[in-house]
């Protein structure tokens, strides 16, 4: 009795996805599967149950030590890439739950979006991107890390990977909730790398673009309330999930002038050639060294697919430490007096 009890959560949870969830939002029992199909939990969805194997994973808990935008800051209160992923995780399930998505299917998609990010943030892609063959996307490793990487396979839903995979700009998610982090993505990231900006004195409130300040605020918490309305508003009247005209002109406006005077050339990013310094060294270190790599790591049989595979997954703190390990000569014969 207690195991039919436990079976008929889960289905309890898809029959009220099935009444209550929009018409564009997708439902966990008409996922595509999985890689290798597996028995349904008989207490949470697929969806609830991929949520759950990113955020027990060790990848997710790098994020901590990775990133965002500023490289080795002093101060408590800097953006990580892992409070990166908690705030756009924060702003989807809040357009998700207004518009009736799968807010858990847009949790697991944004809470696993960057899994496959490189130490010092986008320096550490480039850089990857520069010297590795066939290139490299933060994305595209996001979903290794999912398929391959992390304990052998995370053997997540095609919603979840499709979501991770098509988080960047430039693709199309396949589904709304994929859609949404895509979305939330980008409003989390301009606001708090403006609020960042701000704290380190790199630019100052009065330096933010008049026009775009006045369609969505003069404060961090206006600007992304007015983004979250306008999404949730234009989604409502669309059937999808969309955001266009003036409010987002101004979102791009915003990102535009980060490019300007913050993530290119601005104090924020003096200490970026010696992070690429590091990552490409140790690239070429290991590519020469692939038998230092454990197979936990990487199971690839290529010595530089091995090498990037380890590279991208180091946090700042563990990179720094290999380098100094790998380069840095180490002190002997001190006289003890």
């Amino acid at each position: 009795m207690a195991g039919l009890r436990r079976q008929a959560i889960r289905e309890q949870i898809e029959e009220m996805e099935d009444k209550l969830l929009s018409p564009m939002a997708t439902r966990s029992f008409n996922s595509r599967g999985r890689l290798v199909e597996e028995e349904p939990c008989p207490i949470r969805t697929a969806f609830q149950r991929d949520r759950d194997r990113i955020i027990h994973s060790k990848a997710f808990r790098r994020l901590k030590d990775k990133t965002q935008v500023f490289i080795a800051p002093e101060a408590d209160h800097y953006r990580t890439r892992l409070t990166h992923t908690l705030e756009v995780c924060q702003i989807a399930r809040t357009i998700a739950r207004a518009l009736r998505l799968n807010e858990d299917l847009t949790e697991a998609i944004a809470l696993g979006h960057d899994l496959g990010h490189t130490p010092f943030g986008h320096a550490g892609e480039e850089v990857l991107n520069r010297i590795h063959p066939g290139g490299f996307a933060h994305n595209l490793q996001s979903l290794r890390v999912v398929d391959v990487l992390e304990s052998g396979g995370l053997n997540l839903t095609w919603e979840v990977r499709d979501g991770i995979k098509c988080h960047p700009w430039r693709e199309t998610p396949s589904t709304e909730e994929g859609r949404c982090v895509q979305l939330a993505d980008r409003i989390a990231y301009v606001n708090h790398d403006i609020d960042d900006a701000i704290r380190g004195g790199v630019i100052r409130p009065e330096d933010l673009p008049k026009d775009a300040i006045e369609v969505l605020g003069d404060t961090h918490g206006k600007r992304i309330d007015t983004l979250v309305k306008a999404v949730i508003e234009e989604s409502l009247e669309e059937g999808r999930v969309s955001l266009t005209g003036e409010v987002l002109e101004a979102l791009m406006v915003l990102r535009r002038f980060l490019f300007e005077r913050v993530y290119v050339d601005s104090p924020a990013k003096k200490e970026e050639d010696k992070a690429k310094g590091v990552v490409e060294a140790l690239y070429h270190y290991y590519c020469r060294h692939p038998e230092m790599i454990s197979s936990s790591y990487s199971p690839a049989s290529d010595p530089m697919v091995r090498a990037c595979d380890y590279v991208s997954g180091m946090t700042d703190r563990f990179a720094i430490h290999q380098y100094r390990k790998a380069f840095v000569p180490s002190t002997w014969g001190l006289d003890p007096s």
